[in-house]
């Protein structure tokens, strides 16, 4: 007897390409181990299993080209087993360890043995995992599909040619190791957008899955909404996700995997026992990683867990598999009399949430499956290809974009976090196709054939979504914008080389073994076909950018001192985000590329030696000559239209380039010496002084960031008033401000009950960190409950730790040193007040910083942290160096948490208007007044 409806399981078994063979040291790595030993491996044990017990069952899962790429190689075969030899050892130990806890020890001994057999399955198969599913294939088991060739996420690729090419090497690289065709595909995030089913029937593939509303908002409305695949107009079946399938398993509310009997995730003894037990089976730097031995269940939202019972989980296990199949049988049988014809319902989820984030994930789906084969009468699982043959009469609809991503279309990969990765991607496709043109017209020889083949490979890896969506989650963002970055400079290079028609084989064998998969990739996927010629968007080269910018800073990310980095960094992505061409020449800093584009922004970075204490004028003087020789050869084959010079460092080097190019200069000035000194009193001190002044005299416009600054600029340097502008300094709140997901913990940094006030920046007197540990002994005497957090570093900090000393301040007062902004934003999260007590500041960001955090904060009545907080408005002024004013400020904050609520809920709201956008055309606006007053200057006759 037929079933009255089917029941599809689909995994989607991802991972990005991470091999590093020139260093094992990469933690990243260890997303392909812990992938492999909790869940590819486990789910392989569970299919064989049942197999053995002759249990009929059927589903979906994907491979992707990455990923099998990284299952095949011998490199990463090794490693692994190397990981699993310290992982067993690491268990044998803890058995020891935990010999007096009984509970622990029980488990130490599962872990071990669990470990042994994970170690063993995989070397009774040679490490070659593929050839194990292959064979579940083979018997009509398993249906594996592929994926786009890295997981790019389509609706976001510039031309037809590149979607294509990832396609079809997905396609190429599933017959290279299972030698059939794919029936199916993910498309990687479940993205899809008008146009890819055409590419998608041509490349063979019979259907692919969307999230629910990519169906249910499809025109015309699906008869059958969910519970039946539609056909798109190119013929492809588009199979949508069940949303009530998700809701009992994905969902982080009502999802089985929260169940109070399950495996805790966060809780692992690589952040629980000492490190010196643990620091052979951790990151040589001493990072602490997740070592896969878990001893607790998850216990709800507290900080208390309860030890894991293997027993208790596997009856929830029980549970919950026949608590989702008597909803699948009910969801069938109302389906079933509505529709006349048998329904199907598709679950698809990520693989690894199956072991790695669910532990008991593989024996829930085995459980499933064994409960299922009792019930083929009502319930049967089956595969889409399968359920395409039961049916000729499938209904025809248009799909729009979608994606199963948050809000369900292309939020997650097209952010402010990752915006900036397009314009490169983009420029790379037109060239990758452009090259592909020109060798379809005089074939390649073998060593440019190669470039070709690499520099696709590069601009494929580039394009992984993973790394976008690193960037947006916040998770490992150094490592994916290295990445990326790293994909496209190498592509650039290859891209050169195959143009000039010199390859470097060398060079190019040593990107070959760094990236080496796809071995049978064909650049020729990239070259158009007769119909596609005209539909690849060439940029037109008649749009001129609105102005030409030679901007000219020593500091940019990731090299960072102070405030003045994160500023340029800003203000000229924001410049070429408004039609602008900016070109930044700084200095280099580490292995980051000497010529790069960032979020569309030309960087140019100049070696020179490092400042070292007293050199620093040495250092800063031949910077300005490596800027003047490598702003000779950029003005070789770039035209500008103004010279933007960033404070006394570039000094020299914007004089000259004026003097050579005729250009406007516009300089903006961040601080003074006379106002970071009180005056000028040094030598050095009148050096400095000499060239801020040499600067703002030689440029047109002068820009300064607050109201007080345009009053010390103008009298220290005696300008005009017409040539001193106000531009504020702008934040982006959403740098800020840490995902609502994300957990953080106050104690962290402070005991039970303690309030916290925060400083964060420079370690150098004008900030005044000196008077906040003045005013801590008058704060603890009034209110004793609270920890002040220093956060920074700079010259001064070891006077600062010996005054706190003094002070007799003990653990009430913690120096932080130099924090990434990720905690910076986190401790912002948790202050109850951030003080910025500065005797000098010209504008104050970290003020705005903390009040895009929600944070209430006290600040000097000085300089821009005067324009920036209204007393009693949005924030809470003292008598600048004046510790007794600071305290009783202070104190109001932390007394009277209502009214700290309300000032930071009114500082939030008026942040708007430090918006980057704004600042960018207020800044534009500068350049066209200086470039139209020298258009006038030099139209008069002389």
């Amino acid at each position: 007897m037929a079933a009255r409806g089917y029941f599809a399981l689909v995994l989607h078994a991802h991972l990005p390409f991470v091999r590093h063979p020139e260093s094992e040291n990469y933690l990243e790595e260890r997303w392909l181990f812990e992938a492999m030993t909790e869940t590819y491996i486990p789910l392989l044990e569970a299919f064989q299993r049942l197999r053995a017990d002759g249990v009929s069952f059927r589903m979906t899962l994907s491979l992707t080209p990455t990923l099998i790429s990284m299952l095949s190689d011998s490199l990463l075969q090794e490693r692994y087993v190397k990981h699993m030899e310290k992982l067993i050892l690491l268990a044998e130990r803890e058995i020891v360890r935990t010999a007096r806890e009984p509970e622990f020890h029980r488990l130490a001994m599962f872990y071990r043995d669990k470990f042994v057999g994970i170690r063993e399955a995989f070397l009774k198969c040679d490490g070659n995992l593929i050839a194990e599913f292959s064979a579940l294939a083979m018997q009509g088991n398993l249906e594996i599909i592929t994926s786009a060739a890295t997981h790019a996420f389509l609706p976001l690729m510039h031309t037809k040619e590149a979607m294509r090419a990832q396609i079809e090497t997905g396609v190429q690289v599933y017959q290279d190791h299972f030698h059939r065709p794919p029936q199916g595909i993910w498309l990687p995030e479940c993205g899809y957008a008008p146009g890819i089913d055409k590419l998608l029937r041509d490349a063979g593939i019979e259907y692919f899955f969307t999230d629910t509303h990519g169906v249910t908002s499809a025109e015309p409305s699906p008869v059958f909404g969910t519970m039946s695949p539609v056909l798109t107009p190119a013929g492809v079946a588009a199979f949508a996700r069940d949303a009530e399938c998700s809701k009992q398993v994905w969902s982080s509310l009502e999802g089985y995997p929260g169940d109070f009997n399950y495996r805790e995730f966060y809780r692992d003894v690589g952040f629980e026992i000492d490190e010196e037990s643990v620091r052979e089976f951790i990151h040589p730097s001493g990072i602490q990683s997740d070592t896969g031995i878990k001893y607790y269940r998850i216990t709800g939202r507290t900080d208390h867990k309860e030890p894991y019972n293997l027993e208790w989980a596997l009856d929830s296990v029980s549970k919950h598999a026949e608590h989702f199949l008597q909803s699948r049988i009910g969801q069938i049988g109302y389906w079933s009399n509505q529709m006349g014809r048998r329904p199907i319902v598709i679950a698809p989820f990520d693989a690894e949430l199956f072991g790695h984030w669910w532990y008991e994930g593989p024996q829930w789906i085995e459980t499933l499956f064994r409960k299922m084969a009792a019930n083929q009468d009502v319930v049967e699982p089956t595969t889409p290809s399968r359920y395409l043959k039961h049916y000729d009469d499938f209904q025809t609809c248009s799909l729009g974009l979608s994606s199963w991503g948050r809000d369900g279309y292309a939020d997650v990969w097209l952010t402010g976090e990752n915006d900036w990765i397009y314009p490169q991607l983009h420029a790379c496709e037109l060239e990758m196709v452009s090259l592909a043109n020109a060798q379809a017209k005089a074939p390649a020889a073998n060593l440019t054939e190669r470039a070709l083949n690499q520099a696709a490979r590069e601009l494929m890896l580039a394009q992984s979504s993973d790394f976008a969506f690193i960037m947006d989650n916040k998770t490992v963002v150094d490592y994916a914008v290295r990445r990326t970055k790293w994909h496209v400079n190498r592509f650039r290079a290859l891209a050169q080389m195959v143009r000039d028609d010199v390859v470097d084989e060398a060079w190019l064998q040593s990107v070959e073994s760094l990236d080496s998969l796809f071995l049978n990739i064909d650049y020729r996927h990239y070259a158009s076909s007769t119909d596609e010629a005209s539909a690849v968007d060439v940029p037109n080269p008649s749009t001129k950018p609105a102005c030409r910018v030679l901007m000219l800073s020593w500091e940019f990310p990731p090299m960072t001192v102070g405030g003045l980095s994160r500023h340029v960094y800003d203000l000229a992505r924001h410049l070429a985000q408004s039609n602008c061409e900016v070109h930044v020449v700084t200095t280099e800093i580490g292995d980051y590329p000497l010529d790069e584009q960032v979020q569309g922004v030309h960087v140019h970075r100049v070696r020179v030696p490092k400042p070292d204490g007293e050199e620093f004028v040495h250092f800063a003087f031949q910077l300005n000559l490596a800027m003047i020789s490598r702003c000779y050869r950029l003005l070789e084959t770039e035209s500008f239209d103004v010279i933007h010079a960033h404070d006394w460092l570039v000094c020299y080097a914007a004089q000259e380039l004026k003097q050579l190019t005729k250009l406007p200069l516009v300089s903006t000035v961040h601080a003074t010496e006379h106002g970071r000194n009180q005056g000028i009193r040094t030598d050095l001190q009148r050096y400095i002084h000499h060239l801020e002044w040499t600067l703002t005299y030689e440029s047109a416009r002068v820009i300064v960031c607050s109201t007080y600054m345009e009053e010390e600029v103008r009298n220290v340097f005696e300008l005009p008033r017409d040539k001193v502008l106000v531009v504020p300094n702008g934040i982006d709140p959403l740098l800020i401000r840490p995902p609502v997901t994300q957990m953080v913990s106050k104690q962290r940094y402070a005991q039970e009950g303690e309030k916290i006030v925060l400083f964060v920046g420079r370690m150098v007197t004008e900030k005044g960190v000196q008077v906040l540990l003045e005013a801590a002994p008058k704060i603890l005497f009034r209110y004793n409950n609270v920890r002040f957090l220093i956060a920074g570093k700079g010259p001064v900090l070891e006077h600062l730790r010996q005054r706190a000393h003094d002070l007799r301040l003990g653990d009430r007062v913690r120096f932080l040193g130099f924090i990434p902004d990720e905690e910076r934003n986190e401790l912002f999260r948790v202050a109850d007040v951030a003080v910025f007590p500065s005797l000098y500041e010209p504008f104050g960001i970290v003020a705005l910083e903390a009040m895009a955090a929600e944070t209430p904060v006290v600040v000097s009545d000085v300089g821009g942290l005067a324009d920036v907080v209204q007393h009693g408005h949005n924030g809470r002024k003292a008598i600048p160096g004046d510790s007794a004013s600071l305290a009783a400020q202070v104190l109001d904050i932390l007394t009277n948490p209502e009214e700290a609520e309300r000032l930071a809920s009114v500082a939030k709201k008026e942040i708007a208007r430090y918006d980057w956008k704004s600042i960018a055309a207020e800044t534009l606006s500068v350049y066209q007044t200086a470039m139209k007053d020298a258009a006038s200057e030099s139209a008069v006759p002389s």
